[in-house]
Formats: structure tokens, sequence, C-alpha cells
């Protein structure tokens, strides 16, 4: 199993490139499942979780081609062959989830296995189901499988109402509302550019949708789609991660392709806390302002708010902030295991429930630490980018899901960092 070794060797300077959403791009690739022409994605990131998702398309017979080094994903699904998403695939990936309303919509019945993913809570798919049931599907769970049905082979429009924002549930759900019978209305949509992104896609497929970005989301159907071809948006994930490490480093870096609407609440923390944010013809530049960064308090929050994925990576950054900083969790429960790998590197955190206070310590340490899910994966790396020594990030698979070639950017401008590759 790989791990990362991080020399912590003074400020960062250069350019980083920012690649496709991999959350845009999941959820894009099932979208092929509604329709029989081709459907081709642009701007493709290069992760184990794409090929995760395109291993899933295929085993139920999508062609998917991976063209240009992988940042061309050409998608076709004239003929599905199989309705069933078997378990040994799908529980790797939480997003397996959303080939069920595209298989339903199209086809009327699909069997769909209960998905894995990282371990941040229970993140049940009861929103998910309960839409499908409102657009009248038929479901039964036995065996860890949804067997799925829609009666007399479609679905039909209605409206529904989620009691909490859910992107993955707005997302099957707008899905599967693109080919049911009448108009269907989604109310507490997820705002997320990614919901935006997906409505942008299936409209170039013909879809008829209104509201995407607004809590209000509403769907004509219509008798089929057709193909397109679709640039994935920016990874505004990815793009904070790499914000943070001028930040947390000191010098000074460009986020290629970065962009403030995507990071708003986020930049605005950074503000707040002494970091400088500037737009560019190219992205965005980041560095300090004055020194050490200041403490500020963060809550998680659905978009435009703050962003749940990026708060291991800020609570990195507010390590070595000057004062005591309060985060408080209310995305996913179980969400600061990153919390006691950080204190092995010195940092001072009282965790109490979905709350954390982070005192600032003038330096972290360097540690051989754990990776305990994706986005804590990359916030040892950015402390260890900080820390005086040698810290050695072990179970780094969980990053390969979700940032591609970490080494390579950030040794761009001028980290000491390697990967060491396991037995």
């Amino acid at each position: 199993m790989d791990s990362i070794l991080v020399r912590g060797n003074g400020p960062l300077n250069g350019v980083i490139p920012i690649a496709g959403a991999k959350n845009a791009c999941l959820t894009l690739m099932p979208a092929t499942l509604l329709s029989e022409e081709p459907l081709t994605l642009t701007n493709a990131p290069r992760l184990s979780d794409i090929r995760t998702m395109t291993q899933l398309l295929q085993s139920l017979g999508a062609e998917v081609a991976s063209l240009k080094d992988g940042l061309v994903l050409a998608m076709s699904s004239h003929s599905i062959d199989n309705h069933t998403a078997d378990y040994d695939i799908v529980r790797k990936m939480r997003a397996s989830i959303l080939v069920l309303g595209p298989m339903l919509a199209r086809d009327g019945h699909a069997i769909v296995s209960l998905p894995g993913g990282c371990a941040i809570g229970a993140r049940p798919v009861d929103l998910h189901l309960k839409a499908l049931e409102a657009m009248g599907a038929e479901l039964d769970l036995r065996d860890g499988y949804v067997h799925a049905k829609a009666p007399g082979g479609r679905l039909k429009g209605a409206v529904v109402e989620f009691p909490f924002v859910s992107v993955g549930a707005t997302e099957n759900a707008l899905m599967a509302a693109t080919l049911a019978k009448g108009t269907t209305v989604i109310k507490n949509a997820a705002r997320e550019p990614e919901i935006v992104d997906l409505a942008h896609c299936l409209k170039k497929m013909g879809a008829q949708i209104e509201g995407e970005g607004t809590s209000t989301i509403t769907v004509q159907g219509v008798d089929r789609l057709h193909g397109a071809t679709h640039p994935v948006v920016t990874d505004r994930i990815e793009l904070g991660t790499y914000m943070l490490a001028p930040a947390i480093c000191g010098g000074e870096v460009e986020c290629l392709g970065g962009r403030m609407d995507l990071v708003a609440a986020f930049a605005e923390k950074l503000d707040q806390a002494g970091v400088s944010v500037v737009e560019t013809e190219r992205g965005l530049k980041v560095s300090r302002k004055n020194g050490r960064v200041k403490a500020v308090d963060v809550t998680t929050e659905p978009f435009p708010g703050f962003p749940t994925d990026l708060q291991a990576q800020m609570m990195a950054l507010l390590c070595t902030a000057d004062g005591t900083s309060v985060l408080e969790e209310k995305i996913f429960e179980n969400r600061f295991m990153h919390a006691p790998e950080l204190m092995r590197m010195g940092a001072k955190i009282d965790v109490h429930g979905g709350t954390a206070k982070v005192t600032g310590v003038s330096k972290l340490r360097g540690a051989p630490v754990m990776a305990t899910d994706l986005r804590a994966s990359v916030s040892l790396i950015l402390a260890g980018l900080a820390a005086e020594g040698e810290t050695v990030v072990s179970r780094v698979y969980h990053l390969d899901r979700g940032y591609e070639r970490v080494e390579e950017k950030l040794m761009a401008c001028g980290a000491h960092i390697e990967r060491i590759a396991g037995n």
C-alpha cells in the first residue's frame, strides 16, 4: 500500500492546474444511460473513482473509452443488456447509486446494490428512494439490493420535496425526471455547481429543465434524449485544497482555471484569516497577506456555504493560526477523524461531537500519520508541508480517489514530496 513522504521546506511558488470536478464527472457519467446516443465528456479528471464508475457502466453494457490521456470520456449506451449494478463494484463508491434513476427512467427497471465509499458517516440513500417513489417507482429492498420498477415502464412527474438538502438525491431525481411522463418539481433541491453542470449537460441532450442553481428545479419530461459533448466543470474542492497550500506554507500560487464563484464562501474565510485571493485572467492567485494567519470560525453548510469537503484541509491551516478557531460540521457526522492524526503532529484540537476547537501552535512537527478518508488524506499532506521534519502519510489510496497527480502539482511549486510504493 502506497504512502506519501512530505518534508516541510518553506514557501511554495508557481502555478497549479485545477482538474475537472470529480463529483461532477461521477454524476455526468451515469447520464449516458439516459440515451442511446453517445455522450462525450471533456476536461475529465484522471482518478480511481472515475475508473470505478467506468467499470460500473461497462458492467451494465455501456461502452466507455478514455481518450487524450484520460481527459476525454467517450460513452455510448445504445445497448444496455444488464440492469443489475453489482455489489462488488458499487461497494467501492457511493456515487454508484446514481445509475439507479437513469436506468429506471429509461427502461423501467433496475437492481442496484446499496453503495459504499468513505467512512464519514451513515449517509443513507433514503432520500434517493423516496424521490423515485414519488415518481411512481415500486421499490423492494432485499439482500442489500434496491429492486426498482416503474409500473407501465415509465416514471411519472411528481412534486419531490426533500426534508433537507441532498446533492446525490437531487442528482438522481433530476436525471430520472428528464424521461418521466409529465412535470416534476424538485423542492429544497441542492444548489451546488455540480448540480448546475449536470442540468446544463442534460439540456444539451434535450432535457427541459428550469431553476438549476436555485432551491426549486422544474423538469418537463421528454420521450427521449440525444447525444451531446460537455466539458466537466472545474473541481472547486481541488481548487480550494491548492489555495490552502500557499496559505499554510507561505509563498504565492496561481490556481489555473479557478473561479471565485465556485469558492466564494471559502475565499471569504481565507480573507478573514489573512490570506489574499485575487482573480487573474487564468484563475485565482493566492498568498498570505502578512505573516501568520489568524484564527477564524467555520461552519460547514450546503452550497453556497462553506463546503464540508474543505473542512479537513481548513483545519490543517488553522492548526498553525494565531488564536483559537471553532469548526462546526453540520453536513456529515464522524468527519473529524483527521483530528487525532493532526494531533500526532503537535496540533491542539478538542473535538466534541460535531464541533472541533483548534488552538493554533507556532509550528507542527513531522510524524507518521494515517489517512482515514479522501479529504483527510490531503489535509495531512498540507500539514506536512508546513511541519518541521518528515511526515509519512499512509493509506493514500483514499487520496487517489479524488486528487490526480498531487505530488507532481506540488513539486512544480517547490514542495518536497514523493510517493513511496507499497508492497
